[in-house]
């Protein structure tokens, strides 16, 4: 197996490219356009020739029609060699009738060679993509939408508040983000959200929303409750900072501003954290300026911040999970309400990291994550309904449960989940500019689903996307799974009801859910921009 990954790094390498026409000089021309053929047809072939059905893969419909070009390439060229060699052999042997018969062979074949080319190869790397596969149809809702507003997603969009020049500095340095337009994003997230005119009434709504779902009654925030934040710190390795994209200094603290400025909430009752990572110089500087008296707290601790501690067993899950971590961090259990605030960017193995992956960071995994299990993150890759953690993680007391805000920072997004930014986005209304956007929403299973049409339509390419909705389609059919998991995180005999709302939307151009069409069911997304 270690040989398909390695075929299919350097297939995807010649494609990359190709497409961005890196072969000016005859040379590099022949050598792109070879390798491309060349990978293409064995990764094919070392995929499909074991297990015949991965053929229909998308990954495999990509490479067949490169493979198809460069075999009748290479066919065509032989039979005009071996045409050319006959033609010569019986000129020779002056076979009159035997020379007409190989001449037309060498015309016939190498019309073929000429009309197969290098070009007609390259014509066939830069096809349309097919549309990465999802376990769940477009416009076709199941599952229970949450919400004030049940089922929407706010998605608010400043263009111009991220601008960073890629080789130039770092992506988070205040000269390339516009705090006055994260403020803005932050604030217009919550109204959109809740329908309010003022962030004060628009958090009370939040709180009273939540209190109400949880059976507590029609209350707000009351004095003394905590709040925590996760935030993704995932790619941070110390307390410097690097290249890597992690959670926005600038939304964090626009976050904080709302939530204390606006929603009254003391700062010594808040706590910024990532359990399993360090929150970074660029970050805590930013925020503790401000807001001296919230909790940072991180893996290591120091230099201003709180070491994570654990509950260990507080997180069973449903099935066997082997040695996946089951310890979760204080602060969390601790809490009264969470804030989940994930990054819009694509993962390795899931496809996709969002809110509830970022759940992972608030177990005791190991901070150098080469030492952690990640059991059960990966969907089927024929799209077999399975168990799937993360509809824990969203089932879970103290995770999904107990979370009043769910954020997708999309400032930069990135098909990628290390590294800087990958780039800016071709899609609408985006047109080769960072997303410079923000989504909110009460529901988890609705706000996932967004962020998944948005990243699945910019990067078809993405690494292991097909099928990564399919712990959204467990968690709206929670109660009735079509894997057919018992689903109770906790092992105490209490299966849960349908966690959120799930579809997809129409198409990446109109971007419409079924509540944009005039249903009564299904996700509503409320866009909004600057």
């Amino acid at each position: 197996m270690k040989n398909n990954g390695v075929m299919k790094r350097i297939y995807l390498y010649f494609r990359e490219k190709t497409e961005k026409g890196e072969f000016s000089s005859k040379k590099m021309r022949i050598l792109l356009l070879w390798g491309l053929g060349l990978s293409s047809t064995l990764w094919f072939l070392i995929r499909v020739i074991p297990k015949p059905s991965r053929a229909y893969y998308p990954c495999m419909q990509a490479a067949a029609p490169m493979m198809s070009a460069f075999v009748t390439y290479m066919l065509s060229f032989t039979a005009t060699w071996w045409s050319g060699r006959k033609l010569l052999g019986a000129v020779r042997q002056q076979k009159i009738f035997v020379s007409v018969f190989f001449f037309l062979c060498l015309c016939f074949f190498g019309t073929m060679t000429l009309v197969e080319n290098s070009a007609q190869l390259l014509a066939q790397a830069v096809l349309p993509v097919p549309e990465p596969r999802m376990a769940w149809g477009k416009n076709n809702p199941i599952g229970s939408p949450k919400g004030i507003y049940p089922g929407r997603v706010a998605w608010v969009h400043a263009p111009g508040a991220a601008t960073w020049k890629k080789g130039e500095g770092f992506w988070y340095e205040d000269r390339w983000n516009n705090q006055e337009d994260a403020d803005w994003l932050m604030s217009n997230s919550i109204l959109s959200l809740t329908g309010e005119t003022k962030e004060k009434a628009a958090w009370n709504a939040l709180f009273i929303s939540f209190n109400q779902e949880h059976g507590k009654g029609r209350k707000g925030y009351g004095k003394g409750e905590k709040i925590a934040i996760k935030i993704n710190q995932n790619n941070s390795f110390s307390h410097e900072d690097c290249e890597q994209l992690n959670a926005s200094p600038h939304l964090t603290l626009a976050l904080l501003r709302s939530l204390v400025n606006e929603g009254g909430i003391p700062q010594e009752q808040i706590t910024v954290f990532d359990a399993s990572r360090f929150i970074t110089d660029a970050l805590f500087n930013k925020c503790h300026a401000e807001f001296p008296d919230v909790i940072y707290l991180d893996n290591e601790g120091g230099a201003g911040r709180t070491k994570s501690t654990y509950t260990a067993d507080a997180i069973p899950y449903s099935k066997d999970n082997g040695r996946l971590a089951r310890g979760l961090a204080n602060c969390v259990i601790e809490a009264d309400y969470l804030i989940n605030m994930a990054l819009l960017k694509g993962h390795g193995g899931q496809g996709v990291t969002l809110c509830a992956k970022n759940w992972y960071g608030v177990t005791d995994i190991d901070r150098n994550f080469r030492k952690n299990q990640h059991n059960n993150f990966n969907q089927d890759r024929g799209g077999k309904p399975r168990y799937m953690t993360f509809t824990d993680f969203i089932a879970h007391k103290d995770l999904g449960q107990k979370t009043m805000l769910f954020l997708i920072d999309g400032l930069y997004g990135s098909e990628n989940v290390n590294g800087a930014p990958s780039g800016k986005w071709k899609m609408p209304p985006f047109n080769n500019n960072w997303p410079c956007s923000l989504f909110a929403s009460q529901d988890p299973v609705a706000i996932d689903a967004v962020g998944i049409d948005f990243l699945s339509s910019e990067f078809p390419r993405m690494a292991d996307v097909d099928y990564c909705d399919m712990y959204l389609v467990e968690a709206a059919m929670a109660d009735l799974p079509l894997s057919n998991t018992f689903y109770d995180p906790e092992r105490d005999g209490t299966g849960v009801k349908s966690l959120g709302v799930l579809e997809h939307w129409n198409n990446p151009i109109e971007k419409k859910y079924s509540r944009n069409q005039g249903k009564d069911i299904g996700i509503e997304l409320i866009y909004l921009h600057k």
